[in-house]
């Protein structure tokens, strides 16, 4: 297979290198800026769309690299791990002790931990999924810019919604911790995950895709950003359904 050359082959790592940008800039904006925190969610987002970008562009114009491979984990580890790990921590701190210094809380404050279990299980999700072959063409384990969607969806849920139900559930520290601990242990489960990779468009082999595809583009038009996070739980739910009907199938 013929290999891009002159600067045709930079542009992948460049896009990834706009990934890295902007996830950075959501962590810098999140900790500065907490009341800023849906501008990170933006930021995240558009982090995914150029980690999409990246791939698409390394296989149109034939420029795979061991070093872009490297590069593109290293990228998601910021935007998908670390970037969630500080909206979470933000969400977590304003849940647990308001407006109050944090570092006048002595012990108290290590609650403050748990968030952190984000970028861990992140980090070690992006180290397996780099040495395992079984995950080419699916995965196993909650992916980290699905994790970091419905991390990046509480913000914006806060911001642009006035529910007062979903504000209360996003303000209570024992739900933050669950999900933090559910989403974590996600990352790293063996747990088979379906792909949105088409091979082909005939709906008979991509039946289960194209109606996760309809029912999430129907979550967000009519539950706008809270949208978000009831499609990343169907992908979880779906996926689960996929796993018993093919574990039913080989009985």
């Amino acid at each position: 297979m013929e290999k891009a050359t002159g600067i045709k082959k930079h542009i992948p790592n460049f896009i990834t290198s706009l990934n890295i940008l902007c996830g950075s800039v959501a962590v810098i904006l999140t900790l500065e800026k907490p009341e800023f925190m849906h501008i990170s969610a933006f930021l995240i987002i558009l982090a995914a769309i150029f980690d999409f970008l990246d791939g698409m562009s390394a296989r149109l114009l034939k420029a795979y690299s061991p070093m872009g491979k490297e590069l593109d984990s290293l990228a998601d580890m910021v935007s998908f791990g670390l970037a969630p790990t500080v909206i979470m921590y933000q969400l977590f701190k304003v849940a647990v002790f308001g407006n109050e210094d944090v570092f006048a809380q002595g012990i108290d404050a290590t609650i403050l931990l748990v968030p952190m279990l984000i970028a861990i299980f992140s980090g070690i999700r992006l180290a397996k999924f780099n040495v395992d072959t079984r995950q080419t063409e699916s995965f196993i384990g909650l992916a980290t810019p699905a994790n970091a969607l419905i991390i990046l969806s509480f913000p914006l849920i806060l911001k642009y919604h006035d529910y007062g139900l979903a504000h209360q559930i996003l303000s209570m520290p024992m739900v933050l911790t669950c999900l933090t601990i559910f989403l974590s242990l996600m990352l790293v489960a063996e747990f088979p995950m379906f792909s949105l990779k088409f091979k082909n468009l005939k709906f008979a082999d991509n039946k289960l895709r194209f109606i996760f595809i309809i029912t999430s583009i129907l979550s967000v038009v009519f539950f706008h950003f809270i949208g978000i996070t009831i499609t990343m739980f169907l992908y979880i739910t779906f996926s689960a359904v996929d796993n018993w009907v093919i574990s039913k199938n080989k009985k």
